[in-house]
């Protein structure tokens, strides 16, 4: 489980295909307190690190998780945000963040405030439910939404946000991994059965 704080960002360093799978060659600050077979969140999708050297850690995507991300866009040089999995005596700091994204979304623009940035995004619709002032994951980041529609949400960004994960790199076009908030699926879900 995951909380949607990043604690740093990873360059991809290298890629290579195996068949339908893809391997992520990750080089971040994390990589020498890294484990094998450790989960962490790489822009909100939880993967298993299965490689080490130095700096740099190895996660392997197969083709589902290609297919329902946006992890497959990614080039040798792509920023990536970073999680480790929460540990059981930590802060519960963001929201519960599964490392399961549920959809693609498109950032459709970003507004300077001036201090803090303005980011709108939008979705296909469908069973997923975004509330006012609820919680979304973008790319991994905990975060409260505002402005929302059946398609579109908003969110802000402070400077702290904007430079230690992705979203400084981040323009209008790119496509951002989402994950809704667990508890509101779970509610829908069973608004459904009853």
């Amino acid at each position: 489980m995951f909380t949607g704080i990043i604690e740093t960002t990873g360059v991809i360093h290298a890629i290579e295909t195996d068949g339908s799978n893809v391997h992520f060659f990750v080089r971040s600050s994390l990589g020498p307190n890294l484990q094998i077979d450790q989960s962490l969140a790489h822009n909100g999708v939880c993967l298993t690190v299965v490689g080490l050297e130095g700096d740099v850690h190895k996660v392997t995507a197969v083709d589902e998780t290609l297919k329902k991300s946006s992890l497959g866009k990614l080039v040798p040089g792509s920023v990536v945000n970073l999680e480790r999995s929460m540990m059981s005596n930590g802060r519960f700091d963001g929201h519960i963040v599964q490392g399961h994204v549920d959809q693609v979304a498109k950032c459709t623009s970003i507004e300077d405030q001036g201090g803090s940035w303005i980011f709108t995004f939008t979705y296909e619709a469908g069973k997923n439910v975004l509330v006012e002032k609820g919680s979304v994951c973008v790319d991994g980041i905990s975060l409260t939404c505002f402005d929302v529609t059946a398609t579109s949400f908003k969110v802000a960004i402070i400077p702290y946000t904007f430079e230690n994960t992705n979203f400084g790199n981040l323009a209008e076009g790119d496509s951002v991994n989402l994950e809704f908030d667990v508890i509101g699926k779970y509610v829908q879900r069973l608004m459904e059965q009853g």
